[in-house]
């Protein structure tokens, strides 16, 4: 193979590889504290009854709250607690991972994949030798 050839299927190949290496370079170098639900949206605490409960002494809180049974302590005073004032902020990272592990392994192969072809044609393994005369026997 002509080394123009070589070097502009090299090139190429260099390309292909640096697209895959890239997103994967940028979804593993993301940081992993970003998963919370931000606190402005915040989930109620009775809209979060299916993903988390919250026990207080061995009770619900939401039976500890109705009762008005919990109190914020402060500095002048100290004041009931209704169930409006409980937010809850989740950790979706697990949900997050889960998802992103097929796409992870799709860039994982496509830089092996570019790897090998850019391997092999560095090396001229790839040069079509032609074909060999077979030879016929006695």
């Amino acid at each position: 193979m002509p080394p123009r050839i070589r070097l502009i299927f090299s090139s190429l190949m260099v390309v292909l590889f640096l697209i895959p290496a890239l997103s994967l370079y940028r979804d593993l170098a993301r940081r992993d504290d970003i998963w919370w639900t931000p606190y402005a949206l915040r989930v109620p605490l009775a809209e979060s009854q299916d993903r988390v409960e919250i026990y207080v002494g061995g009770r619900p809180i939401g039976a500890l709250l109705e009762a008005g049974e919990l109190r914020l302590s402060d500095q002048p005073g100290s004041s009931i607690l209704s169930p409006q004032e409980i937010g809850l902020r989740f950790n979706n990272w697990d949900r997050v991972r889960a998802r992103r592990i097929p796409v992870l392994l799709t860039y994982a192969a496509a830089c092996g994949a570019m790897g090998m072809l850019f391997l092999l044609f560095v090396t001229g393994r790839m040069v079509y030798r032609g074909e060999k005369p077979r030879e016929v026997g006695p």
